[in-house]
């Protein structure tokens, strides 16, 4: 099995990587998520894999955190969700909030995912909402707490989201381009950069 992979980021796209891990050129998929998290194109990276194995072939998905390959793996836990599904669930809406979502049993929210129907979000609210900690999305955001200015990080979002990007992509756009000495503006130039490649 295939826990992770380090190598140079070859080519991304917003649901696709393709790593060069000694020679060798893996293709995995991926969540908006983990894209806005990746390092520039020709810059080591380390991910996390999950193999899948079915009869029409063997696929890679890839995680740039162990709490979105965790979530990954309850999602497909659930009757009717594979692995292309859990993807798109997974770059719907930020970590945290999903997990929030399912707790709460938002399946409004939830259902305004794309490729996610009614029924199959009340059935991950079910056999989900007792298996997930709100703390659980908190893990990695705590121990970046500190490693960005939050006014920057905030007037960023706001701007980002007035020039049409969605709330949870500019959070996730802003948050992926902050740094402790990094002002809105250039978190700003940098998240639209990212954007529009």
């Amino acid at each position: 099995m295939i826990s992770f992979f380090v190598g140079v980021i070859e080519e991304k796209r917003e649901d696709n990587l393709t790593i060069d891990v000694n020679g060798i050129g893996f293709d995995l998929a991926i969540s908006k998520t983990t894209f806005l998290s990746l390092p520039e194109h020709g810059e080591t990276v380390k991910i996390l894999t999950h193999m899948s194995v079915r009869e029409d072939g063997v696929s890679l998905y890839g995680f740039s955190s162990s709490e979105e390959k965790n979530l990954f793996l309850r999602l497909i836990e659930v009757s009717g969700v594979g692995p292309k599904l859990a993807l798109s669930i997974l770059s719907g809406m930020s970590l945290s909030d999903l997990i929030i979502s399912i707790i709460k049993e938002d399946v409004r929210a939830l259902s305004s995912i794309k490729g996610l129907g009614k029924k199959t979000a009340e059935r991950l609210c079910l056999e989900l909402k007792d298996k997930l900690s709100p703390c659980q999305s908190d893990n990695e955001a705590n121990s970046q707490k500190f490693e960005y200015d939050e006014d920057a990080l905030n007037l960023a979002v706001e701007t980002l989201i007035s020039l049409g990007i969605n709330k949870n992509e500019a959070y996730l756009l802003a948050k992926s381009n902050a740094g402790p000495n990094v002002c809105a503006e250039e978190i700003i130039s940098k998240s639209l950069r990212s954007y529009r490649s």
